[in-house]
């Protein structure tokens, strides 16, 4: 008898190579397990990811600038901000001509803010000039109305302008409407712009387009019959300034050439004004360089500018420089929040423990009934908890009254326990006391009582069984609950916001502050990504120092 050995692989019951079958297997249940969790890594991501992921776009983005005025934004490239004068001609022109879209869109307040943030008064300014700005373009609109009448008709205007042409120039104007107001100007224009008027007056068909599909696409009117905006009155006007220009307009035949041309022949009738002067006369701080310095070093689409602000820092002329000493607050802030939360956390550690240890030790329905006691404000409202502690806190409050009524403390000089730190602390470690309670708790019951009856009996003493052998078995509960409250305190604003006054709030508060108030959502961002980078700084030092292994919640 002679043993037979089969030189190929391993075969499963159907045929296939074992090892083929086993991958194939192990494949279908990773599938299976993911397709387990993926409610779970859709909501996740949706409420973590994301939030997270915008909040540090947030932080940097700053397109308002450019997309408002792009034009004034580019001719301000060449403008040298250590001059100490105001841009030239060329930059308050492109200033006219954005701003006057901007403000019809309703978009230059938006802009007014965003810089009002690095430069106080300039959220007036641009809300004002915006107002006035039909004024300067009627400087050259009436006198052409009186010189060419027809040039009144929005029907002369469409007639002239339209006619045979690539739209080239149409399409970057509503690419620039888009940068503006993003997915709002889409759709058919109503309008061919005749290539021949775009290069013969190529201000009045940029401006002309720009009323064009604000009219056509946001007002939804009929633009062959409505008139144009004041400002492409002005353009015609400046383009009428180049004599170039009038010796092509005298030679045009298109539609209404003839009124071009009486233009053209009265040109001593227009006005010799300046852009420049028409700004300063609408708001003299158009010529202070500290406004313009703050337009051209946030004109970029992404910015440092957040980020520094939250940590008392600007930019300028020279790059980044610290803030005036009476305008610091930010890093201050991050100090004391940091500071204060390890406070709250020592003192829910030196107040927790012992209860821990009685809940541990206990017998069962005494400590079901303190449990009770320890899990009876999760079912009380927080700001119910915060503003009771208001109440007994305040110079006429609860404590003042025993402490004065006991002799300890002269009417004359009650403690002052609100609107400062000790309010804070005192609050907080209430409301986050249980937080550690719980994972001590739970870590304490997993001690066997013996291990201390075992060390007394050789000889220890009950402080020295309690630090020797206790203590360092209920360490990885002090871990958790130490995690669990000093990241709920370093976040919390609402009972600082309460008793904290000046001196016991976070910069939680000024979060929230610059989110529901001030609407500064870049700075708010800047400062929550810095506090969670200090998070997560602080959790790999502790994982570094004590290890997370070493946190447990029992068993």
């Amino acid at each position: 008898m002679s043993d037979t050995t089969s030189s190929g692989p391993m075969l499963a019951a159907d045929g296939t190579p074992l090892k083929t079958s086993l991958a194939r297997a192990l494949r279908r249940q990773k599938i299976r397990a993911l397709a387990l969790i993926a409610p779970l890594l859709l909501f996740v991501m949706i409420t973590f990811i994301i939030p997270i992921a915008t909040m540090l776009f947030r932080s940097v983005e700053n397109q308002i600038v450019s997309a408002t005025l792009p034009e004034a934004t580019a001719a301000l490239q060449a403008w040298d901000q250590t001059s100490g004068e105001a841009p030239s001609e060329d930059v308050f022109q492109a200033l006219f001509f954005d701003l006057f879209k901007a403000a019809e869109a309703k978009e230059h307040t938006k802009l007014g803010t965003r810089l009002n943030y690095e430069q106080t008064g300039t959220s007036s300014l641009f809300r004002t000039s915006g107002r006035n700005l039909d004024d300067v373009g009627e400087e050259w609109q009436d006198p052409i109305e009186d010189i060419a009448p027809a040039l009144e008709d929005g029907e002369t205007w469409y007639a002239m302008m339209s006619g045979t042409g690539s739209n080239d120039l149409l399409e970057a104007r509503r690419a620039l409407w888009n940068d503006m107001v993003p997915d709002t100007f889409n759709g058919d224009v109503g309008l061919t712009l005749s290539d021949e008027i775009a290069g013969m007056l190529p201000l009045t068909a940029a401006a002309y387009s720009d009323w064009a599909i604000f009219e056509a696409l946001e007002e939804e009117r009929d633009i062959s019959t409505r008139d144009p905006w004041e400002a492409v009155y002005a353009a015609l006007g400046l383009d009428l300034r180049n004599p170039e220009t009038v010796a092509a307009v005298n030679a045009y035949s298109g539609p209404h050439a003839e009124d071009l041309q009486l233009v053209t022949a009265n040109l001593d009738q227009m006005p010799d004004l300046m852009f420049r002067d028409a700004f300063a006369d609408l708001d003299e701080d158009w010529l202070d360089p500290e406004v313009w310095q703050t337009i051209k070093i946030y004109s970029p689409d992404y910015t440092s500018g957040y980020f520094l602000n939250a940590i008392d820092m600007e930019k300028g002329p020279d790059g980044a420089q610290m803030r005036p000493e009476n305008q610091q607050i930010y890093i201050t802030l991050f100090i004391r929040t940091l500071w204060m939360s390890l406070v709250i956390t020592g003192s829910c550690i030196l107040l927790g423990y012992p209860v821990a240890w009685l809940l541990a030790n206990l017998p069962l329905r005494t400590a079901n009934v303190l449990m009770i006691l320890v899990l009876l404000p999760f079912w009380t409202s927080l700001l119910v908890r915060t503003s009771a502690w208001k109440v007994l806190l305040q110079q006429q409050g609860v404590i003042n009254e025993i402490l004065v009524w006991l002799g300890f403390v002269d009417d004359a000089n009650r403690l002052i326990l609100m609107n400062n730190a000790t309010g804070t602390v005192i609050a907080m470690t209430h409301i986050l006391l249980p937080f550690m309670i719980l994972p001590l708790y739970s870590v304490m019951k997993t001690i066997p009582p013996s291990y201390l009856r075992a060390a007394k009996s050789l000889g220890a003493t009950n402080w020295t069984a309690f630090w020797r052998v206790y203590f360092p078995q209920s360490v990885p509960g002090i871990g958790a609950g130490s995690i669990l409250v000093f990241i709920l305190s370093i976040g919390y604003y609402i009972t600082p916001e309460i008793v904290g006054g000046t001196d016991g709030v976070f910069i939680s508060n000024r979060i929230a502050y610059h989110i529901s108030s001030s609407l500064n959502w870049g700075l708010a961002a800047a400062l929550g990504t810095i506090l969670l980078a200090v998070v997560l700084v602080l959790y790999w030092l502790y994982d570094r120092i004590v290890g997370i292994d070493n946190v447990k919640l029992g068993g």
